[in-house]
């Protein structure tokens, strides 16, 4: 079986698009996908991969699984199922054959899991890294998207650090191709269930 997944990031610059597919490819294939990789759509927008999605399993056979992967933008209730959030949220409808496993999450945003690894930012930052400016949480998905981004811009904000403050696109694929897929899962469990339901289509 083949498999794509249309993802939320990249925006209109083809540059940032390409290190989109690359840093979520680079994890994939730390996460046991090597020889049964997905293809990555870097869709730039949330509603564009949304509505990329929609094309694609429309048109899909039987032997092509295809997802969904964007931010859940905000937390996520236990009890709710992705596209139950998705509706709620951004008034998507699922799709005629698509199930919850066309569609994951990443709770609340990619940044989330940084915090999951924060030995792989002081590696991509240096020394001048302000590791304890991130919080020391396991609950990562817990984290208001706001906060989790005034943490990376705390700890990337000295004069000294070469690559400047934290922003999105310009260092979060770089940091995603770094970081270790099981720190992530353990920390993630949103995140685990995409690379299980990966697996599981690829027969690993």
């Amino acid at each position: 079986m083949s498999m794509k997944i249309y993802v939320e990031g990249g925006g209109d610059r083809k540059d940032l698009k390409t290190k989109c597919r690359q840093g979520f490819s680079e994890f994939l294939r730390k996460a046991g996908l090597e020889g049964r990789m997905p293809r990555i759509v870097a869709s730039g927008g949330r509603q564009s991969a949304y509505d990329d999605f929609c094309t694609a399993i429309r048109m899909a056979g039987e032997d092509v699984f295809v997802a969904l992967l964007v931010d859940s933008e905000g937390l996520v209730r236990q009890q709710d199922a992705p596209w139950a959030h998705l509706k709620q949220r951004d008034g998507w409808d699922q799709p005629p054959g698509a199930n919850d496993d066309n569609a994951r999450l990443m709770v609340q945003c990619m940044e989330a899991w940084f915090f999951a690894d924060v030995d792989a930012l002081q590696t991509y930052y240096g020394r001048h890294f302000r590791a304890k400016a991130i919080p020391n949480r396991r609950d990562v998905e817990n984290i208001p998207k706001n906060d989790l981004f005034d943490a990376l811009k705390a700890a990337t904000r000295s004069k000294d650090n070469k690559k400047g403050v934290y922003g999105k696109g310009r260092h979060s694929f770089d940091i995603l191709e770094r970081l270790d897929p099981r720190k992530v899962r353990e920390a993630s469990l949103h995140a685990d269930r995409l690379i299980r339901v990966l697996l599981d289509k690829a027969g690993v």
